[in-house]
This record gives structure tokens, C-alpha cells and sequence, in this order.
């Protein structure tokens, strides 16, 4: 049996996941990714910003050609049910999904010391050695300028984000984990972090086969 969604899982996302980890995680004991049959499993963002929902489904979608985005498939069926969504889920044979929440956002400011940096121009010592006995260094040192970095203030987001997998076929979860990415600037390179760390944490808890 082909294991799709293992393949996908075993990509190793290009950027460094150093700001982002796993806050908490839990899995069903009695499912593992190894023993179900992912042909086609669907990417979902559940975010209020459609351009953040797009750039965050297309690049886990990006990674294998099995992911499908959701805007694809149900930015139509605003007005359906959850089971007529879930049945148009079924009739593209779709059998697992991906989702992706904001569970919260929160920001905090931290005061960063100023730095001082006497410069001395050293390096004349022996030179111009005159009635004073003072190399023209020495000299130049006790005049020599003072730099001041003032300190400031430095606010920093941290993003707590909730990754799930479920199962459609089953019709429940299998896996889920909550991760924490701090100093966030790239949307794309953030994803690709909790992505990494989901990857990390599924093989640590047996969900994924190790390497």
C-alpha cells in the first residue's frame, strides 16, 4: 500500500524552524499515518484574510502534487451545509485534510540596554615622542571620541497556530498540535517552520516512521 501522505510528511521544508515549536500535540492511539491510503488529501487556512489563506495553502500545497488548496474547491460553497461541503469533499474523492488556525496572536515589549563604545586610536606608540614623554597614540587616546547606543524598546509577536489532520474516511481526527513561532516576518518561511516542527513532533510520537 502506498503511503501518500508519509511521502508528504517526509519532505523537508527549506527553511529553519529556530523560532518556531511545539507547544502541545496529541494523536489517536489507535491510527497511524502508516495505515491509512491518503490519495488526495485537501490544505485548509482558516484564516480572515483571504491573501494570507492563499499564501499559506499554496505553500504546503507547493510540496506535493497529492495537496489540493481549499480555495480550489469550496470558495463556491459559501452558502452549502457542512455535510452537502463534506459531501463535495467526498465526490472529489478527496480522503484526508490538512487545516491550519490562528488560535491566538500576541505581542510583547521587551527594553533593550543602550551600548558605549570608547574609541582609542592606538598603534603610535614611539612616535612624536616629545617633551612630554606622550606617544603621539597615548595622546590621541585621552581625546579619543565615546559612542552611545541609546537603548529602545523592542516588540516582538508570537503567533500560537493549531495544526490538524483528519481523517475523511474514518470522519475524525488523528493528529493534532499546537506550535508557537515567535519573531515573524516572512508569512511563507513561518509555514514552512510549523510544518517542520509538526513533521519533528509526528515522528517523535510515532506517527511518522523515524528516518
Amino acid at each position: 500500500m502506498k503511503k501518500y501522505l508519509v511521502l508528504f510528511f517526509a519532505i523537508v521544508f527549506s527553511s529553519c524552524g529556530s523560532n518556531t515549536s511545539i507547544v502541545n500535540s496529541w494523536r489517536d492511539p489507535d491510527v497511524t499515518i502508516t495505515q491509512e491510503q491518503f490519495k488526495k488529501v485537501l490544505v485548509v487556512a482558516l484564516v480572515k484574510d483571504e491573501a494570507s489563506r492563499r499564501i499559506t495553502e499554496n505553500r504546503i500545497a507547493a510540496a506535493n502534487p497529492i495537496l489540493k488548496t481549499s480555495y480550489q474547491y469550496l470558495n463556491a460553497t459559501s452558502q452549502l451545509t457542512q455535510e452537502q461541503k463534506l459531501k463535495v469533499l467526498q465526490d472529489e474523492n478527496f480522503d484526508g485534510v490538512i487545516s491550519m488556525r490562528l488560535v491566538s496572536k500576541e505581542k510583547e515589549v521587551n527594553y533593550v540596554p543602550g551600548t558605549y563604545t570608547g574609541m582609542y586610536y592606538g598603534g603610535f606608540d614611539g612616535m612624536y615622542t616629545g617633551m612630554y614623554g606622550y606617544g603621539f597614540g597615548n595622546w590621541y587616546g585621552m581625546y579619543s571620541p565615546n559612542f552611545y547606543d541609546p537603548g529602545y524598546y523592542q516588540e516582538t509577536t508570537s503567533y500560537m497556530v493549531e495544526t490538524n489532520v483528519f481523517s475523511l474516511k474514518l470522519n475524525k481526527l488523528i493528529w493534532t498540535g499546537t506550535t508557537e513561532s515567535q519573531y515573524v516576518t516572512d508569512l511563507g518561511q513561518t509555514v514552512d517552520a510549523i510544518m517542520q516542527a509538526v513533521v519533528k513532533e509526528m515522528r517523535k510520537d510515532g506517527s511518522l516512521p523515524p528516518k
